[in-house]
């Protein structure tokens, strides 16, 4: 079944797509249970070229939402490569391919992708479109699937291209979903409604804000495509995907109100129906592209977080004379549902309080094994910590898979644990444990660094320098004016002194019971235009990674505040201890001393109620015991 949101969106549009040929590829004859044969699957592909009329095909990590996490039906480029990374792409030509990530992944891309079939590269150093122009002749033309691909991906390829003649073609369908005969379903998870009292807006208040943003713009009305918008929206939440409590939909907004919300029916129970309607119609998802076709006057679309292929709808609708004009504009949504309302704040504030107990029930009974006795893999460890979160009754699911990495697997910055390779845990190194949970009200992202055993010197030194930065983030004062680049550098300051960085950026933004990654804001050298809005939450997460050895990462989580002064103050809302073992007390100054012992002494006045009194001896010891007098 095609994942896109109507049967078959492309059918059509623009005569410019190219159209899609019968099947020519057999089902693959191999058992369910043999392993991928990548080599078969890109031979696959290449074979239907001619009948496309391309040369290559692009392949991005996205589904027709440009979600981070997908649905199993739109692991494309999973299937095709290998790489199980959240950001990718891989381009195949006729005779050779690529497969890009970013930093983040660099380690994990080369363990997972066939180098004799792909090229292995970073597309923050080479992008799609210079590595096409590099290795296509003159006059190519390359496939992709518009629902996966936004304006400025295309408009930033095609400044590579045009010198070369080289022409990106939109396919009328996904090649890939002709060849893959055994594609999972897509989802059908149930939709539940949000609390307003947590929300802090009702729908009904939150349509009115964007109304407003329509009139003010001049436009008929909103195309919202982000499925977390959509939930901020209408205050309901979903089961679609692992991890994000996310319902995979579109939605058009009128500026006098009513919205129609193209959802399978099949998610939507009748207490769901009874409160939304009448200001909601629901809608098949088949139906949206010809409800785009109808829309008249100004259409708002955000081009950075949207298909092209509802620009390419719209430009063609304009076209005749009597459709919609187009209205380029950054979804009014995303900085909307960033600065969380106070009872929003509250029910996160609440959620940490709940993961702090957990965690540090995991963390005392960790301290408690002796693994040279017992023999624990990564694996067992996360799924330990994953007992102890799912035993309060708010728990709703992990809000990311568990990277849980002993030794130099704590050096893979989005390592992830498989029973044929983990660890078992056993002699001195450090263990990096990145994890989250959703609540029901919700969204936690932690990384702590655990020393097991002694550790040298040298790994000492570096947890340190990490722990200065996060300290350096954790207690800045600072405006309106101050950019995430300049947080960011905070950040990174004291591993630069050791001549060290790390490859990723320092924060993204959080939602409230949604997405654990936000991208109203963020902490990064990029950042330069991202600025801070009081109410905003924030991870906290320098880092340190030497391949082949170990991996050190402090992370928490934060919510910009504004004191009397009108100045911006970060208030650290993640309550768990920092492994006191691994700091070297030589490098730390009076001031982060004092924040980390501040910082702990608030830990332990918050959690002592809920632990008994042997968690509670752990906690007291680990607190306040191993700092220095």
């Amino acid at each position: 079944m095609n994942s896109h949101p109507t049967q078959n969106p492309h059918q059509s549009s623009s005569q410019s797509l190219a159209q899609s040929p019968p099947s020519q590829i057999s089902p693959s004859q191999k058992s369910p249970e043999a392993p991928p044969n990548y080599r078969e699957r890109l031979n696959q592909l290449r074979a239907a070229f001619p009948s496309w009329g391309i040369d290559g095909f692009i392949i991005p990590h996205q589904d027709e939402f440009l979600s981070e996490y997908l649905p199993s039906c739109a692991e494309r480029l999973a299937w095709v490569t290998g790489f199980t990374g959240s950001a990718g792409y891989a381009v195949v030509l006729e005779s050779k391919a690529v497969a890009l990530t970013n930093g983040i992944y660099e380690i994990q891309i080369r363990r997972e992708v066939d180098t004799s079939l792909y090229e292995i590269g970073d597309y923050t150093k080479i992008s799609i479109g210079e590595w096409i122009a590099r290795n296509c002749a003159d006059g190519a033309k390359i496939g992709y699937d518009p629902m996966l691909i936004t304006r400025d991906q295309l408009d930033q390829m095609n400044s590579f291209l045009r010198t070369k003649k080289i022409e990106l073609v939109a396919t009328s369908e996904n090649p890939i979903d002709q060849i893959w005969h055994d594609r999972p379903a897509p989802p059908l998870g149930l939709v539940e409604l949000f609390p307003d009292a947590v929300a802090g807006h009702t729908m009904h208040e939150k349509i009115a804000m964007l109304c407003e943003i329509l009139r003010s713009k001049g436009a008929q009305s909103l195309i919202l495509t982000d499925p977390a918008s959509i939930c901020w929206l209408l205050n309901v939440r979903g089961r679609d995907i692992d991890y994000n409590p996310l319902v995979l939909s579109y939605l058009i907004l009128h500026h006098h109100g009513h919205a129609d919300w193209y959802v399978d029916g099949r998610k939507i129970t009748q207490t769901v129906k009874s409160f939304l309607q009448p200001h909601i119609g629901f809608q098949h998802p088949e139906s949206f592209t010809a409800d785009v076709r109808r829309l008249e006057g100004g259409v708002m679309l955000d081009p950075q977080n949207a298909p092209v292929y509802i620009e390419m709808i719209l430009h063609e609708s304009g076209a005749s004379g009597s459709g919609a004009k187009m209205i380029a504009a950054k979804n009014p949504c995303l900085m909307l549902k960033a600065v969380k309302t106070k009872s929003e704040q509250t029910a996160i504030k609440q959620s940490h309080v709940r993961d702090g107990v957990a965690m540090v029930r995991f963390l005392y009974w960790l301290d408690c094994q002796d693994f040279s006795k017992v023999k624990y893999t990564e694996i067992d460890l996360s799924d330990k910590l994953a007992e102890f979160r799912k035993a309060h009754l708010s728990f709703r699911d992990l809000s990311f898979a568990t990277i849980s990495g002993w030794a130099d697997h704590g050096a893979v910055i989005h390592y992830h644990a498989r029973p044929d390779s983990a660890y078992i845990i056993t002699g001195n190194d450090l263990y990096l444990l990145d994890s989250g949970a959703q609540y029901e009200y919700g969204t936690t992202d932690i990384t702590r660094t655990i020393v097991i055993g002694e550790i040298d010197a040298d790994r000492r030194k570096f947890f340190t320098a990490v722990l200065q930065g996060h300290i350096a983030v954790a207690t800045s004062i600072f405006d309106s004016a101050t950019t995430g680049a300049d947080m960011d550098a905070k950040a990174r300051g004291p591993l630069k002194l050791l001549g060290a960085d790390y490859a990723h950026g320092t924060g993204h933004g959080v939602g409230c019971y949604l997405g654990v990654h936000e991208e109203a804001t963020a902490i990064s050298p990029r950042s330069t235009d991202k600025y801070f809005t009081p109410g905003m939450l924030l991870s906290n997460e320098p880092g340190y990674y030497r391949e082949n050895h170990f991996g050190i990462r402090h992370e928490s989580l934060m919510f910009c505040q504004e004191n009397s002064d009108g100045n911006y103050y970060w208030e650290t809302i993640t309550l768990v201890p920092f492994d006191l073992r691994g700091v070297e007390w030589e490098m730390m100054s009076p001031h982060e001393l004092q924040w980390l012992a501040a910082y702990h002494a608030h830990i332990f006045e918050i959690l002592s109620p809920f632990l008994d009194s042997q968690e509670l001896d752990w906690l007291r010891h680990t607190c306040f015991d191993l700092l220095p007098e």
